[in-house]
């Protein structure tokens, strides 16, 4: 089956995991399947490809039937559980590809976009509390808070007294043409709505927060010399895991005379992380999309994973 979707940084995230005959590899994020797709061509013992949200899972049902393969509809905080449901226990290789997919936001009707009218959705797993409830029933606060802190928008609190007094909504043309005519013009080449839209689909599908789990969760299962490659999109996203992993691999800042180093914590659980790797102006130009793509990737030690107490910092 051909993948409607270009899986971005494809060369410089399978040279991040160095995928090695026999080793188990983990695809957090399996989407329309091109880093596993790739990973099989290495010659892996076998494939894990978690996704919540059931058109991935339906996109690649080839995939499903493969010996080599197993996919799980989970979302990736959850890959020990699933791995256990499985039998695994630890794993050489696993990738995220953070964010929405383009088999997501190119369908109008799973309302993730605001360049085409679909119902006010945005729901990855396709159940629970959707953008439109969130909207319709969170206070003008509530609103404004998650347009600021997950989508930088600096009109937040206009947009949000806006839609408090305009709603309810159902559709994404609602929202986008009312958020337009507050903001009126944005930046050149972004749409008004662009922020605005963002942090609501993060914010209904939690995506830091499953970000957080998901991160620790890799941490634990990595065997010692187990690779971890992260593509993010947004600036949150990366800050989080440039932190885990400078933080897990003892990079923090070391103290001042002014402001002390901390007593020492847990030995680092990953080698000094990679260089960030983005896109290169040949991939940006061939797939757009790419354009504020990041890679972060590091290599597990043989220390044991930090306590869940200390999780990545924003």
């Amino acid at each position: 089956m051909s993948a409607p979707h270009v899986p971005v940084l494809l060369a410089e995230v399978m040279a991040a995991l160095a995928l090695a005959p026999g080793e188990t590899y983990v695809d957090a994020t399996l989407g329309a399947g091109g880093y596993l797709r790739a990973a099989r061509r290495h010659g892996i013992a076998h494939a894990y490809g978690f996704d919540r949200d059931p058109d991935a899972h339906a996109l690649n049902a080839d995939l499903a039937g493969l010996a080599d393969v197993t996919l799980i509809r989970r979302p990736f905080a959850e890959l020990e559980a699933g791995l256990a449901d499985q039998g695994v226990a630890a794993v050489d290789a696993i990738a995220f590809d953070i964010g929405v997919s383009s088999m997501q936001i190119d369908r109008a009707e799973r309302g993730f976009s605001f360049q085409a009218d679909g119902p006010l959705d945005m729901r990855m797993a396709q159940e629970g509390m959707s953008a439109a409830d969130f909207i319709n029933s969170a206070s003008e606060a509530e609103i404004a808070d998650v347009l600021f802190r997950l989508g930088d928008e600096r009109a937040s609190r206009r947009i949000a007294r806006a839609i408090v007094a305009d709603r309810p909504f159902t559709r994404t043309a609602e929202l986008a043409g009312l958020i337009r005519r507050v903001v009126g013009k944005a930046e050149p080449g972004r749409d008004p709505a662009t922020r605005s839209f963002q942090a609501l689909r993060i914010h209904v599908n939690d995506e830091l927060g499953q970000l957080d789990a998901g991160l620790a969760a890799a941490e634990r299962l990595l065997r010692p010399g187990g690779r971890l490659a992260v593509v993010s999109f947004h600036s949150a996203e990366d800050r989080r895991v440039k932190n885990f992993l400078r933080d897990r691999s003892g990079s923090a800042p070391a103290g001042s005379r002014h402001q002390p180093m901390a007593s020492s914590g847990p030995a680092p659980s990953f080698e000094r992380p990679a260089k960030a790797v983005r896109p290169s102006a040949a991939e940006i130009a061939a797939n757009p999309r790419a354009r504020s793509a990041t890679l972060r990737s590091a290599v597990r030690t043989a220390a044991p994973a930090w306590p869940h107490s200390r999780e990545p910092r924003a």
